[in-house]
């Protein structure tokens, strides 16, 4: 190997480790925020609010759009991660409403 395949094999491990570390950030950030859903969940359950609030996802859309657009990060990547977890979110507040 020469320095600079030796080189680029220790940046590649650096990056690497960062990524495991990030990894395990976003999973623990959304098991957490899973939690608060659930209990969201829960509370629209036992006072008979509907499942989804669309006024309130577009709001999250935007918002996270515009956050995506700070953090360099395709706003549309963004748009589509928020929907997909939105629709988890809501089959969970089904979920407890046909068990209330």
């Amino acid at each position: 190997m020469t320095d600079a395949t030796t080189r680029a094999a220790h940046v590649l491990s650096e990056h690497r480790a960062s990524i495991d570390r990030l990894d395990a950030i976003l999973v623990y950030t959304l098991g957490e925020r899973f939690k608060h859903t659930q209990a969201v969940g829960k509370l629209k359950a036992t006072h008979d609010l509907p499942p989804s609030d669309p006024t309130r996802e577009a709001a999250q859309i935007a918002r996270l759009e515009d956050l995506a657009k700070q953090a360099d990060l395709d706003p549309e990547f963004a748009k589509k991660f928020l929907n997909f977890i939105i629709a988890e979110v809501i089959q969970h507040h089904q979920t407890h409403q046909q068990k209330s």
